[in-house]
């Protein structure tokens, strides 16, 4: 009896062998659908599966975008140099533009045109008022004589600066010759100031410069500043 109970308390204190592995947990690169929880391990098959049906769509051929038809552009002409072309507009369209790339050439065109444009005018302009020079005094040669004689007063009267934006006009020559032409002899230098009733030279300047002037050729501006010329000498 003594033996008995010897042999179950040391039955008791022995510790319960553990025979099964812990299953590891799924590691969080692992997606779910791919991980076998009771296994604690990755499911080759279903992840093979995936792979071979995601192979499957990129292989697949991708159909073409419909085709853009030359009703589909919607050109945008801000600058107001052309419009939209109709005939252009159809052999873009042929061509396969899309509506991104027809609006870019249309940019690009207006944007090497601009200078052009800018240039042409220039010169159509200087031809013009040239033009009007020789009209009003009466011929080419009596032109070169008093554009000689209104060049050499103006540089001995007036402030350079002037003398240039003047002369970068008809009018503005033309106010020059009136001024060099009025009363006996040659008027006295520009004043400075209008404390005596002259017209302010500052004013002037600002004047000249003004974009009404050179620019815009707007006649009841040019007025004013031919007005103040005159004010402002003899």
């Amino acid at each position: 009896m003594d033996m008995d109970m010897q042999n179950d308390a040391h039955t008791d204190a022995d510790p319960v062998p553990v025979t099964d592995n812990p299953v590891p947990p799924r590691p969080d690169h692992v997606p779910v659908k791919f991980w076998d929880a009771k296994s604690g391990t990755i499911r080759v098959e279903a992840l093979l599966k995936s792979y071979l049906e995601l192979e499957r769509r990129l292989s697949a051929p991708v159909p073409p975008p419909p085709p853009v038809q030359a009703a589909d552009y919607r050109i945008e002409c801000a600058h107001g140099l052309f419009q939209p072309d109709a005939e252009i507009n159809e052999k873009l369209a042929a061509a396969g533009f899309t509506v991104e790339q027809a609006q870019l050439l249309y940019d690009l065109a207006a944007e090497r045109m601009m200078p052009l444009l800018r240039d042409m005018a220039g010169e159509f302009e200087a031809d013009r008022e040239m033009e009007r020079l020789i009209s009003h005094f009466g011929g080419t040669a009596q032109w070169h004589d008093r554009a000689a004689a209104i060049l050499a007063w103006a540089e001995r009267n007036l402030p350079a600066p002037l003398v240039q934006a003047l002369a970068s006009t008809a009018d503005g020559v033309l106010a020059l010759h009136r001024m060099m032409s009025e009363g006996p002899g040659e008027p006295k230098p520009l004043r400075g100031g209008g404390a005596d009733g002259g017209t302010d030279l500052t004013a002037l300047q600002r004047m000249v410069a003004d974009p009404r002037y050179w620019r815009d050729r707007d006649p009841g501006f040019i007025a004013q500043v031919t007005d103040g010329f005159r004010r402002a000498y003899g």
